[in-house]
């Protein structure tokens, strides 16, 4: 029988990738199904509100993942003084996470492991990661020995050479500098958009801090910009929504050592 990894907040399944690589079953839980005509999530998606989940129901995973949302943490680490002035991101999302890690373990009478990733900006309120592969930063049950990653991927810079260079530099900052840099951008005005006030904002980013800077006509804020604006987007097509998810989506390298070493461990 394949060991059963559970995938919360699946989104396009960059987690289940990895371990259905490694031999794994994977069933993932999210509100939507984020197929934008590729194919949608590789393994078995449900539907379901994450809230509403027992940990009972997850009794049977070897392994659980997770990738809550990340817009609220994100917004708030932006140099903009409406961010700054934001009152503190509610972390049900996150927390949620560890209670169906504890209900899951107690019902299955052993430790389940977990691994939670976010954004660098989530340190702030829900407590510093154990580790973080470029800017996907990741909490609980993380390996003693983690994969080193690349840089942020920026204008010029080639990131498809000798993978002992494209690997072989583990960053844990900068990112802050390169968003600063891309905001100063000539032709790119940011104010309406921090105000609230522009319809096609030019900023893109499922996590503006570490995720890449997407910039152009092609690009979107998927993120509500504070608690009393609605979620804005520059366009409502499929392609956007697509580009968006992609920026948040677990990379495969980490995924699949992800998976390799619970699998080791389990055997």
């Amino acid at each position: 029988m394949k060991p059963l990894c559970v995938d919360l907040y699946a989104g396009l399944g960059g987690w289940s990738e990895g371990f259905l690589a490694e031999g794994y079953e994977c069933i993932g839980y999210d509100i939507e199904a984020h197929d934008y005509g590729t194919g949608g999530y590789p393994g078995k998606l449900i539907l379901r509100d994450i809230r509403s989940i027992h940990g009972s129901e997850l009794k049977d995973a070897a392994v659980i993942v997770a990738s809550p949302p990340c817009q609220a943490y994100s917004y708030r680490a932006m140099p903009w003084k409406r961010a700054k002035a934001l009152p503190p991101p509610d972390n049900t999302l996150f927390n949620e996470c560890f209670r169906i890690q504890r209900e899951a373990s107690e019902a299955a009478g052993h430790h389940i492991p977990m691994i939670v990733e976010n954004v660098r900006g989530a340190q702030k309120w829900v407590g510093r990661a154990s580790w973080n592969y470029g800017s996907y930063y990741l909490w609980g049950d993380v390996p003693a020995l983690m994969p080193f990653s690349c840089g942020p991927k920026m204008p010029g810079r080639n990131m498809s050479g000798d993978p002992d260079k494209r690997w072989g530099a583990h960053v844990t900052g900068g990112y802050e500098k390169a968003m600063q840099d891309a905001l100063k951008r000539p032709g790119r005005n940011f104010h309406a958009f921090e105000n609230g006030l522009g319809s096609s904002p030019t900023f893109c980013g499922a996590d503006h801090e570490t995720r890449g800077i997407k910039l152009g006509k092609d690009a979107m804020f998927s993120g509500p910009l504070n608690p009393s604006q609605p979620r804005y987007h520059s366009s409502g097509s499929n392609s956007r929504k697509a580009a968006s998810a992609m920026i948040a989506k677990i990379p495969f390298p980490l995924s699949s050592y992800i998976a390799k070493h619970f699998k080791s461990v389990s055997e």
